[in-house]
């Protein structure tokens, strides 16, 4: 996380009680949210409903009916937008983080420290062993500084080109990544929501730390057995040989081990505790000093991409053709079925991920359906069609939107402050935190209901410093009462605040990993496998009565 991404008091902020509204009521605008976006993912082609902020618009269109529910229980208007202030004034920081984050892609593609990265990191790693490497990777920097947030930004980014150029899926990739970048923003003292969760629960940050690794722990280690075997058994296409694409690397861009300097100096500087924003400034500047000295060929012809290049002298050099077993392995196993069609053979290319995109459906036709038309000269080097598989993952690698590609996920952190801000200012978040306060009678009730309340104010205030601290805060006497040690819920805030909030698309973590990653939530959830195995973990443990301290033992 940033270093002071919120520039609310947390301890001091008031928690709006609005006693006019029912639970019926608090639920409309949560509701009608959830059945605007699911039908948007499920029913509406190319999930643009509204055009390409079709989710933005939606959670305005939440926050509208939120309003309309606090103006009919007597809430002002005043109120509503006082709480939407505080909320947009909490994510100023987070917003000027995704700016830099962007430049800081951008000028690390052009230098050559993204490409350096990849270049040596396709000699070390390897598909057997990149997914469990990639968490434990990603976990040593988070703890080193403290911020899932510049673990993506850093290491993150590099590991997602490295595995793409590996062949891996991306979802599987960022679900690494996030996996271990969580696992060390929690475990870190650096950590701003290390801090937050004990400050709120009334314990000391180290017993915090102490407790909360009895259930983080056995979860992250199950998170690497699984890793393990799916790198294990990881079926990729296209050549494993990475040959072509260290050549094509080294054609392109001057690699040298100095650009580490980049990352390296970046790191250092927040784990001198620079602020976040100054050593990512930094790191830009540095990348852009470095482009001059390392890249002057690249930024003499910087208006021509060099996957443009290479996509057109591979297409002069593919008078060829490809025999039906090697066009067969080109396509998943769903699309063989219609190769015998003249329709399909050419079809079933625009649905096969590795080559969608590249070429236009003449560019194919030249290539695959007329030349295979002809028996007599099936007769090819099957190196080329490994070389267009790779073509598509160079093409990802060296694309960048640097600043601009920010703008859809800053809309879209701002429009879920704006709702949740509502459903903060009428009173809408107390109410449902308080109902499920309600039916806590056992100890396992309560430790359900904490983990319910922080999943459900990640997924209506879109934020998880709010899931952090309104549950915090109102099941604090609670706990006392069954005679349960603070640290029980200041692991319980940690084990389902912070680390399912990268899970909800909308809520600032999910949109900042996804953005930065440029992997949807959708492609990364199920492999975000610490994320969301943390809650179950707590659980687990709360039901059978493992390591839960009370307060007479202390």
């Amino acid at each position: 996380m940033p270093d002071k991404p919120s520039q609310i008091d947390f301890e001091d902020q008031k928690i709006i009680n609005n006693k006019e509204l029912s639970l019926f009521e608090a639920l409309i605008p949560v509701i009608i949210l959830m059945t605007l976006l699911a039908y948007n993912i499920f029913f509406v082609e190319s999930q643009e409903w509204f055009g390409a902020y079709t989710n933005q618009i939606i959670l305005l269109i939440g926050g509208a009916i939120a309003a309309a529910v606090g103006f009919f229980n007597k809430t002002t208007f005043k109120t509503m937008m006082a709480e939407v202030w505080e909320n947009l004034k909490s994510i100023f920081v987070p917003v000027l983080i995704l700016f830099l984050v962007g430049a800081l892609a951008g000028t690390w593609l052009v230098s050559g420290v993204i490409p350096a990265m990849v270049y040596y990191g396709l000699q070390v790693l390897s598909p057997e062993i990149f997914l469990p490497a990639s968490v434990i990777i990603s976990a040593i920097i988070s703890i080193a500084t403290g911020s899932s947030w510049t673990t993506s930004a850093t290491v993150g980014i590099a590991l997602v080109g490295i595995g793409t150029a590996l062949g891996i899926e991306p979802g599987m990739i960022a679900g690494a990544v996030i996996s271990g970048a969580y696992f060390g923003d929690k475990m870190s003292p650096l950590s701003d929501t290390t801090n937050l969760a004990p400050a709120m629960a009334g314990t000391d940050l180290f017993t915090h730390i102490k407790y909360m690794g009895i259930t983080t722990v056995p979860t992250v280690i199950i998170t690497l057995v699984v890793f393990g075997i799916i790198s294990a058994n990881i079926d990729t296409t296209g050549s494993s040989d990475t040959g072509f694409i260290l050549e094509t690397i080294d054609t392109y861009f001057n690699i040298t081990p100095w650009l580490f300097l980049v990352p390296v100096a970046v790191v250092g500087l927040i784990l001198l505790k620079t602020k976040p924003l100054a050593a990512l400034v930094s790191g830009v500047i540095l990348a852009i000093i470095f482009a001059f000295i390392f890249q002057p060929k690249l930024i003499n012809s910087i208006t021509e991409s060099p996957v443009e290049t290479i996509t057109t002298s591979v297409l002069t050099d593919i008078n060829i053709t490809i025999s039906e077993d090697t066009y067969r392995q080109a396509l998943s196993e769903s699309d063989i079925e219609s190769i015998n069609s003249d329709e399909g053979r050419l079809e079933n290319l625009f649905t096969d991920n590795d080559l969608k995109g590249i070429y236009t459906k003449e560019d194919l036709q030249n290539f695959f359906a007329t030349q295979y038309s002809q028996p007599e000269i099936i007769n090819t080097k099957v190196e080329n069609l490994d070389k267009l598989i790779t073509i598509k993952r160079l093409k990802k690698l060296f694309s960048s939107t640097g600043m601009n590609g920010m703008l859809w996920t800053i809309y879209l952190i701002l429009c879920a402050m704006v709702f949740g801000g509502i459903m903060d200012g009428i009173g809408a978040l107390a109410r449902i935190t308080k109902s499920l306060l309600a039916i806590a009678s056992s100890v396992f009730g309560l430790f359900g209901s904490t983990v319910a309340s922080c999943l459900g104010l990640n997924i209506v205030a879109s934020d998880q410093y709010l899931a952090i601290v309104i549950p915090g805060k109102m099941f604090k006497q609670a706990y006392e009462d069954k005679g349960l040690a603070p640290e029980n819920l200041s692991r319980t805030l940690e084990d389902s605040g912070t680390v399912t909030s990268v899970l909800i698309p909308w809520n600032t973590c999910g949109a900042y990993q996804s953005g930065v990653l440029g992997v949807g939530v959708g492609e990364y959830f199920i492999y975000a496998i610490f994320n969301w195995l943390s809650p179950i973990t707590t659980l687990i443990f709360a039901a059978l009565n493992l390591k839960i301290k009370m307060i007479k033992d202390k």
